[in-house]
């Protein structure tokens, strides 16, 4: 893991405490604004073909997608898991007409996607339109985060809210997806700060970032 992300990552994490939250939430903030930073700096560097690629195909890791879909999975997920799981809102996808403008034929996180299935949905989206509403779905979560307080992390969920959840469709009902409603919903607003506001990001742009140095290795 990259060392720079991972220290900030566990001193914003070791700072959500009662009598340092607010250094903490800035900490977390500091930290995506370095991650989208790193994911902006692909624009300069990939060709559209590049961001279809899957030059690890095969590979037993998040590596094996493509940069296109890290991207997406990245920001769905956080747009379902703040907006819709917490906030009970509608979420940015359908803001500013995202879930048209993207051009994706799914509405989910992708986890269902493998090998072949995640290189053609790669193809199809519009990748300014997903820069876009991954600018829009962090500074909305940003945003939020700026506005709660440490009496609001200890939230928790249950079975209503995972009925709701999978209700809405955001989560395949395929085995390599489902179990994620379980995830997110065991964890208190704090675990979800931690994963996936701030470590999901890091898993995938290092995945991406691999991606992208074998491709202009070529």
């Amino acid at each position: 893991m990259n060392r720079e992300w991972s220290d900030k990552n566990k001193l914003a994490q070791s700072k959500l405490k009662k009598a340092t939250f607010y250094d903490g939430i800035n900490e977390f903030l500091k930290l995506r604004e370095m991650l989208m930073q790193e994911m902006l700096s692909w624009k300069k560097l990939l060709s559209s073909d590049d961001y279809c690629a899957i030059p690890f195909i095969n590979a037993d890791g998040y590596h094996s997608k493509t940069v296109a879909y890290s991207i997406w999975h990245i920001i769905r997920i956080e747009d379902i898991v703040v907006n819709s799981l917490i906030r009970r809102k509608k979420e940015v996808l359908y803001e500013n007409n995202f879930d048209k403008k993207i051009g994706a034929d799914i509405i989910t996180t992708g986890n269902e996607l493998v090998k072949q299935e995640i290189a053609e949905f790669s193809k199809k989206l519009n990748i300014e339109a997903l820069y876009e509403y991954a600018l829009s779905v962090k500074a909305s979560t940003d945003e939020w985060l700026k506005s709660i307080h440490y009496e609001d992390i200890k939230k928790k969920f249950g079975d209503d809210d995972k009925k709701r959840i999978s209700e809405l469709g955001v989560v395949s009902d395929d085995e390599s997806a489902v179990w994620l409603i379980d995830y997110w919903c065991s964890k208190d607003i704090s675990g979800l700060i931690k994963m996936p506001l701030s470590r999901h990001w890091i898993m995938h742009i290092e995945a991406a970032n691999r991606i992208k140095e074998k491709l202009l290795d070529k």
